[in-house]
């Protein structure tokens, strides 16, 4: 990365003071920024280290007056916080997708169609019939099984396993070890105890702009689809279940498990280490607290549940409330049992 001051306030369309020419190189934070770094000031407990940091410029907002003279180019713009995200994932686009070519050793099938810029690491594997879009990035030791579509601008980083007909949108990104396409969790009971499996046959599709954390596994569904949709953003360590359908823009953190067929609407936020059992509709804007049980449907939007059986956020909080004063509670039954044991023996 080496871009000027003048041309990264043209990139944010805000106006610097200082010198324009001074060359960026990377981005720090305030404290602890060297020269050639570009940082910024958005909370206002930070501005005593923007007196005293090396970087060569700093995002600021447009109201900022300094107390004291500032070495570094000021950019000022609306919301600093924002300008620097924008930066953030343009350097993280130089980064990500800046490998080409296919490294050897590795395989890709004759039949596989492979487009432009893209990089495929060593001991990375394409399979039959494989469709690799335009700039996509993967890493080493990845699998993409037979007939799988990859689109545009999505990065597969290392050991990913994709599995047979999975269809993978563009600009997603699936981090290391997750596991898309598995067999579902599909076993018939045998009147002898046993169980008898069941073929998955369907697959999994995940839509554009979706992010997949690390080790995270989708089940490929029994027939059919599973779904995650655009804009979606799934955390490390996730298990989404066969036919289960993810909605736009849902959030989904670590540790958390959503069983087979629910589905799940769009905006949802879903916190860590969440269980939801299988068959459910939830509707669009739900919220789930950490370690919330959902054993039921939910179908009004906007809900708020917390807890094991999930509840309402309201029940939740008086029910909390309640739990809190049990010892007390506990301990004036027993002051009003004695005192009905001493009326009786009188």
């Amino acid at each position: 990365m080496k871009f000027t001051v003048e041309q990264i306030a043209a990139m944010l369309g805000a106006k610097y003071e200082g010198n324009g020419r001074e060359e960026i190189f990377t981005l720090g934070k305030i404290q602890d920024a060297e020269k050639g770094s570009i940082t910024f000031l958005s909370n206002p407990k930070y501005e005593p280290f923007i007196y005293d940091t090396k970087a060569s410029a700093i995002i600021v907002a447009q109201d900022f007056e300094p107390k004291k003279p500032v070495n570094s180019v000021l950019i000022r713009v609306e919301d600093p916080y924002t300008a620097f995200t924008v930066l953030l994932e343009e350097y993280h686009k130089i980064i990500s997708f800046s490998k080409k070519g296919i490294e050897q050793p590795s395989f890709v099938s004759e039949s596989a169609k492979v487009g432009e810029d893209v990089y495929i690491g060593a001991f990375a594997y394409v399979g039959e019939k494989a469709t690799i879009g335009n700039n996509v990035k993967i890493y080493p030791n990845a699998y993409i099984g037979d007939d799988v579509s990859i689109a545009d601008n999505t990065i597969i980083y290392a050991g990913v396993k994709i599995y047979a007909q999975c269809k993978i949108g563009q600009k997603c990104v699936i981090h290391a070890g997750a596991v898309i396409g598995s067999d579902g969790f599909g076993f018939a009971p045998q009147q002898d105890g046993s169980y008898k499996t069941i073929p998955q046959l369907g697959n999994v599709i995940i839509e554009d702009n979706v992010d997949i954390g690390a080790n995270t596994t989708i089940d490929c569904a029994t027939l059919g689809s599973t779904v995650v949709k655009k804009g979606a953003k799934i955390d490390n360590l996730v298990q989404l279940a066969h036919n289960v359908e993810i909605g736009d823009n849902t959030v989904i953190a670590a540790q958390s498990g959503v069983s087979g067929s629910t589905k799940m609407g769009k905006n949802c936020v879903i916190a860590g280490q969440v269980g939801i059992v299988g068959h459910l509709e939830i509707a669009d804007r739900t919220t789930l607290a950490a370690k919330t049980g959902l054993s039921k449907s939910i179908k009004k939007p906007d809900t708020i549940k917390f807890g094991y059986p999930a509840l309402d956020h309201k029940e939740y909080m008086k029910s909390f409330a309640l739990f809190k004063k049990l010892p007390e509670l506990q301990e004036r039954i027993n002051e009003l049992e004695k005192k009905v044991l001493d009326l009786r023996a009188d």
